[in-house]
């Protein structure tokens, strides 16, 4: 498949003089909103918990994981901001090391890592743990998108349009299979063949990729002993409701609970002590209890008009980088969402999904909030463009 329309714009990204305008307020507002009523539910979900200091870091306040979203919060619009600012020259320019410190901190993660349920998904730098997946998720989207870019001529090669991408995928993905961490192999493959489908990769090498992925997959769930135990409880999790079917079954009682209406903000059930990572991967299901089917579904959409705003801007961007670039991330904060509702409501098997913006977990928080300052950075451009377009009709 050759390249299509949108990524025929030319390349101006690498073009200084031009000036920029404002951020785009529509995406910003609900960046914002959203963030406002995930600090928020933190708090609702996890108070009980953080009371009764069950992973023995609280010492029974009960505002602990509230208090540390919130300080994480504020500091997460201050780099989102700060990030608007920086021209997509900054981010081209970057790519390449964002790659290497992300690989570098994968293989780290390994030897130093802190091992939480059996894997090493975390390491400690300067007394705060951060995950090194979430810093390889926008590595792929800024390296491909750079990638992309160099080789607009060649996608449709397998030396050019395939292979050097591959490369990058196999040992990102192959470090992560090591800690092990499915969930997030599973993103950045998705978020890789995006990038090169919207880039022009010709279809035929997807049905290859998709044949060795899923591959992969039959091998990981046959040798990762924890896959194979979450797909049996995901296709009966009533089945086992004391072991391997525990959190979903939890999450499926408090979605349950909610009705249409919920029981009210703060008056959840099942986060005392009955659900597993309550203000984490399944805040959603004590969204669903105390917001019901209506609040649950009023987020949904704020996610949606999020989602569909970031593609606007894409659409809208000066230049093709930053078309790859907004399109990348605004597709990555889809999968998240869709993923990690589709585990709370037992529609895949369950994995460690966050909900962006709304889970707890400080540096993810920063990553994400990070990502949408560039978003808006790409949406600075787009007034600029129309007023070109006026001056030279102008000179007409």
């Amino acid at each position: 498949m050759q390249t299509i329309k949108t990524a025929a714009v030319k390349d101006h990204s690498m073009d200084l003089s031009i000036s920029r305008g404002p951020v785009d307020i529509p995406f910003l507002l609900l960046t914002l909103l959203l963030l406002s009523i995930g600090v928020i539910m933190v708090l609702s979900a996890s108070y009980a918990s953080a009371y009764y200091d069950l992973h023995k870091e609280t010492g029974g306040n009960a505002t602990y994981y509230f208090a540390r979203q919130l300080v994480f919060a504020i500091a997460g619009v201050a780099v989102m901001l700060l990030a608007s600012r920086f021209p997509l020259t900054f981010y081209r320019r970057l790519s390449f090391f964002v790659l290497l410190v992300s690989i570098a901190l994968l293989m780290a993660v390994l030897v130093v890592g802190t091992k939480v349920n059996g894997a090493r998904r975390w390491i400690v730098i300067g007394g705060q743990s951060i995950q090194p997946s979430e810093i390889a998720k926008i590595a792929v989207i800024l390296y491909f998108s750079t990638l992309v870019c160099r080789y607009k001529n060649l996608m449709g090669t397998f030396k050019y349009g395939v292979l050097p991408f591959a490369v990058i995928l196999a040992v990102i993905v192959g470090l992560l299979f090591m800690e092990p961490h499915l969930s997030a192999s599973i993103i950045i493959i998705t978020i890789g063949a995006i990038m090169m489908f919207i880039g022009g990769a010709r279809l035929f090498w997807f049905v290859g990729g998709l044949i060795g992925v899923s591959g992969l997959f039959v091998v990981a769930v046959t040798i990762l002993q924890y896959s194979s135990e979450r797909i049996s409880a995901w296709r009966d999790p009533f089945a086992d409701t004391g072991d391997t079917g525990y959190q979903i079954v939890q999450s499926l009682y408090a979605i349950g609970s909610g009705g249409l209406f919920g029981l009210g903000l703060g008056q959840s059930r099942q986060k005392y002590l009955y659900l597993p990572e309550e203000h984490n991967d399944f805040i959603f299901s004590v969204i669903c209890e105390e917001l019901g089917f209506i609040g649950a579904v009023l987020i949904l959409i704020l996610f949606a008009l999020l989602i569909v705003r970031g593609y606007w801007i894409a659409l809208h961007s000066r230049d093709r980088y930053g078309f790859l670039v907004c399109t990348g991330i605004t597709s990555l904060l889809a999968i998240q969402v869709i993923l990690n509702v589709a585990v709370c409501t037992n529609l895949i098997p369950c994995t460690g999904i966050s909900l962006p913006f709304f889970s707890y977990g400080g540096s993810a928080l920063l990553m994400q909030l990070a990502e949408m300052g560039i978003i808006l950075s790409v949406s600075r451009d787009i007034p600029e463009k129309k007023t070109v377009k006026k001056r030279k009709r102008s000179e007409k």
